[in-house]
């Protein structure tokens, strides 16, 4: 029998980003039917280089990343390219978070993978819209803003958890929406129902971020928001931004104490 934390390590080298969303899917059903065993003890040894990526997208700062106008068809295309680099890199954080912390419950890899398998189909989604617009993942340029979060908390799953789900990706359920809106009102009905079902399924992931922030800190006595705002200072987390999707983040589990922070 497969070992799930192997083959989620083995996935994030993977560089094909067809042949990583395919082995994704077909690892979470093969999950869902018993035929993938865990081992949350099992100490695994990650690449030098993860996680895998195609050669393109060319990797530039977000400050190089052009600002692309939605009146131009190549414009629009770049935003969904914009949106599906989003989605492989969220592929890939999962599956790090799968890997690279041990001895953690088994619903917590059962999460993990469940997002992974989730982030594999928006991203499918996604790229199948821009090859019908002409275009392809890797024609436009991106940025690695959430990778290298996930690289400064490799070392610690409190720090993970604080920092990518409920940070970096609780970003996307405040600007979802106003996005959404846009691709509406220019009539890309395909591109507005993608990012309702993104919507639909990020406030799950936010909320599995939570539900596991929460746990560590109930186990190591900490108190949340305070642990929070150490982490936050200690590994550089992005200053939240106006305006907030308060309904999505209530979803996600953040709390009323939380929320009034914002």
């Amino acid at each position: 029998m497969i070992e799930l934390r192997e083959q989620a390590l083995r996935l994030l080298a993977e560089c094909s980003v067809v042949a990583k969303a395919e082995g994704v899917t077909e690892l979470y059903q093969a999950w869902q039917s018993r035929e993938v065993g865990l081992v949350a003890s099992l100490e695994l040894l990650g690449a030098q280089h993860l996680p895998g990526r195609p050669v393109k997208p060319d990797l530039v700062s977000p400050l190089q990343v052009e600002k692309r106008s939605m009146r131009t068809a190549e414009g629009r295309a770049a935003l969904i390219h914009a949106l599906a680099h989003i989605e492989f890199n969220a592929i890939n954080l999962a599956l790090d978070a799968v890997w690279r912390f041990g001895n953690m419950p088994r619903d917590f890899y059962a999460d993990w993978l469940k997002v992974a398998a989730e982030e594999a189909y928006h991203f499918s989604l996604l790229n199948g819209h821009l090859q019908t617009m002409g275009y392809q993942y890797g024609d436009f340029p991106g940025h690695n803003s959430l990778w290298e979060m996930a690289e400064r908390t490799q070392e610690g799953v409190l720090a993970r958890m604080a920092l990518v789900p409920r940070t970096m990706e609780a970003r996307g359920l405040d600007a979802s929406p106003p996005l959404r809106n846009k691709f509406a009102q220019i009539g890309d009905m395909v591109a507005a129902n993608i990012l309702d079902i993104i919507l639909r399924d990020e406030i799950g992931h936010v909320a599995i971020g939570n539900r596991w922030f929460n746990w560590l800190c109930q186990e190591r006595g900490l108190e949340p928001i305070a642990t929070y705002e150490v982490l936050a200072l200690q590994y550089r987390a992005p200053a939240l931004r106006k305006p907030f999707n308060m309904e999505a983040r209530r979803k996600a589990g953040f709390t009323e104490a939380e929320l009034a922070l914002l």
